[in-house]
């Protein structure tokens, strides 16, 4: 099994969804975790909690708003006075979706703040840390629509595949820290379609209301429009992808963006 005891992972995103289901999945491996989400976040107790129980090491929680860049860094500057980061998940999202005339900037600045500038902040701060020990993972929470793109969704689908064109150069300048034994330094994007989370509720609610039919049927009625398999993922499937993407096995594993589509991006 997968030993990450000596190793110390922040997740941003974290006190509920994605971010919480990968931060449980490293901490069955042993990690260190530290949890972030915003100032006054309700969940974080919990989250802590389940993490804790999950078998972290060690677990904090740390408060930041994504959106301004003087928070970013005291967050990076607190997380890394408590230890130093070996595996980075920027996991935190927003979306709003409205066709392209009627989006309000004050959307597109937000979603474009949260979902690929403090990405690039985080990982400014870290990566020179991972380089200089052998091993670091960044794990970048894209999206499908980091690979195609849909309607209404402009600021969101600009984040993430810019997101994506961000970790492949990243993946590029740090190619040649470490080694196999170390682990090597890498960085990889995970391109989730629907997964079940509250980022999705907006657009399920939308859909009911539309159709005239319960949730149940009208997450039916997303999938089948786009995810071939018509199945939810879970944010504790892609937790499973995560960790491995931590493993000595993965150190070649970089530049990547995996998909967790049901067949989407196939088609």
């Amino acid at each position: 099994m997968l030993d990450l005891s000596n190793k110390a992972a922040l997740l941003t995103g974290a006190a509920a969804g994605i971010g919480l289901g990968i931060a449980k999945a490293l901490a069955s491996a042993g990690a260190k975790v530290a949890l972030h989400g915003l100032p006054g976040e309700p969940a974080a107790d919990e989250a802590c909690r389940q993490v804790r129980a999950a078998g972290a090491s060690d677990v904090r929680f740390f408060e930041a708003d994504l959106r301004r860049s003087d928070e970013i860094v005291a967050l990076m500057e607190a997380v890394q006075t408590w230890d130093s980061i070996d595996i980075l998940v920027n996991n935190a999202g927003v979306q709003f979706t409205a066709p392209l005339p009627e989006m309000p900037e004050a959307n597109w600045d937000e979603i474009i703040a949260v979902n690929l500038t403090a990405a690039f902040h985080t990982m400014k701060s870290a990566m020179p840390g991972m380089a200089k020990r052998g091993y670091g993972r960044v794990i970048n929470i894209a999206s499908v629509h980091g690979l195609v793109a849909s309607v209404n969704k402009a600021p969101y689908t600009a984040a993430k595949f810019g997101l994506v064109g961000l970790s492949r150069v990243a993946a590029l300048e740090y190619a040649t820290a470490g080694d196999r034994t170390s682990g090597g330094v890498t960085v990889n994007c995970i391109c989730p379609a629907w997964t079940e989370t509250n980022l999705i509720e907006p657009q399920v609610l939308a859909r009911a209301e539309a159709l005239g039919v319960g949730r149940d049927d009208a997450i039916n009625d997303l999938l089948t429009e786009k995810q071939p398999s018509c199945r939810l993922t879970t944010p504790e499937d892609i937790g499973e992808l995560a960790l491995w993407l931590c493993s000595p096995a993965a150190h070649n594993v970089t530049g990547g963006a995996i998909p967790i589509d049901g067949g989407w991006t196939s088609q």
